[in-house]
């Protein structure tokens, strides 16, 4: 009888230990992601995942509507993007040092200028550095291929080399591209919260070729990154 009892006492410790925990919030854009990062919670209650739609107005303000539901201690953007070659390879998984917007700024004769250059404040939130080393630690300890860098966030997809030539020139520590995270981050900042960003690369930035994309792979790392989550965060 005592042996079980003690293994009840450390269940409920656990238990009481993970509920103290503050929620969390998980954006991502469409069904099949929101649905992969489920799978991988596995009915974890501490964690309230939304579709919020694709691009950043829609991530911006699903975000902001659901926090202003809610009580939060975190926000992550979730779900596929394009990997940079070189640094985040198809199937891996990118945890973004900061979410910075790559195309809010204007076309100038000498190039395309941020807003931030034009003096229209910052295109870029940081990621808590801590949380972005231990997920990236934890992911890589359960034996998945993971990079950090920036994240841009883009409002076209890239889908020429020229583009992506010119993305790598401007942004050369970015690990990937996505349409949300930027907007996620900046509802989450709003009201001082922090804000992280998992994206599953499903193809490399550059010529768009739909055929090779690899969809469900990139979903099946998004799923195992959720699992990685419940027990960082």
């Amino acid at each position: 009888m005592e042996p079980k009892d003690h293994y009840h006492s450390g269940a409920d410790a656990r238990l009481e230990a993970a509920e103290k925990k503050p929620r969390v919030l998980i954006v991502t854009a469409v069904a099949a992601e929101c649905e992969a990062v489920l799978r991988g919670l596995s009915g974890s209650r501490r964690f309230d995942v939304i579709a919020a739609g694709a691009g950043t107005a829609a991530a911006a303000a699903g975000t902001a509507a659901a926090l202003a539901a809610g009580s939060y201690g975190c926000v992550v953007s979730a779900g596929i993007g394009g990997g940079f070659p070189g640094r985040a390879p198809v199937g891996s998984l990118v945890v973004a040092s900061e979410m910075r917007d790559a195309a809010l700024g204007a076309e100038t004769p000498e190039g395309f200028r941020s807003a931030a250059e034009l003096g229209f404040g910052s295109v870029s939130v940081p990621a808590p550095g801590a949380a972005v080393q231990a997920l990236a630690a934890a992911l890589a300890a359960a034996g998945l291929t993971v990079s950090t860098g920036p994240v841009l966030t883009v409002s076209t997809a890239t889908g020429t080399a020229g583009t992506a030539a010119a993305l790598a020139a401007r942004h050369p520590q970015a690990a990937a591209e996505a349409m949300e995270g930027h907007g996620v981050a900046v509802a989450a900042q709003a009201l001082g919260i922090a804000a992280l960003e998992v994206r599953a690369i499903s193809n490399p930035v550059g010529p768009r070729d739909r055929a090779a994309w690899k969809i469900n792979e990139a979903l099946d790392a998004l799923a195992a990154a959720a699992a990685i989550l419940r027990e960082v965060l």
